[in-house]
């Protein structure tokens, strides 16, 4: 089962796949690293995005999404506009597709039960994919 890892980033869906196949995680291509929302963020340009989403998600058979949550207030929270996207993601239609939201906690407490097989480094992916990236790796080990 592959699962698209996403960190949201001011106006930008950062994204990893990552594939779980009979115990063993493999790294699909993927001809897009990061998707990115147009400045004027209007209600057509939500709609773009969202498409654009559904679509990588149908061409790559991805059906499950595991979203980095961003917290609401404080110093670490996120921005209005990665909320939008992250709810632009999670009412897609159409397509048959769990969006999940994982809380910092849960990622906490999943890679010390069960930490990361691999370095980062050693998987070949920009360093700005690792947030996605461990967010699709919980995914999987979360369930």
């Amino acid at each position: 089962m592959i699962i698209c890892g996403v960190e949201l980033t001011g106006s930008d869906a950062v994204v990893c796949l990552l594939n779980l196949d009979r115990g063993q995680f493999n790294l699909p291509e993927c001809k897009v690293r990061k998707l990115t929302l147009n400045k004027n963020h209007t209600r057509e340009d939500l709609k773009q995005f969202q498409s654009a989403f559904a679509e990588l998600m149908v061409e790559y058979g991805v059906t499950s999404v595991a979203i980095k949550e961003r917290m609401p207030k404080g110093k670490f929270a996120g921005g209005a506009i990665s909320f939008k996207m992250e709810a632009a993601i999670q009412l897609i239609d159409g397509i048959e597709l769990e969006v999940r939201v994982l809380p910092p906690a849960l990622i906490k407490s999943t890679l010390a039960a069960d930490p990361l097989p691999i370095p980062f480094a050693a998987t070949g992916l920009k360093a700005f994919q690792e947030i996605a990236f461990i967010a699709a790796y919980v995914g999987h080990m979360a369930k």
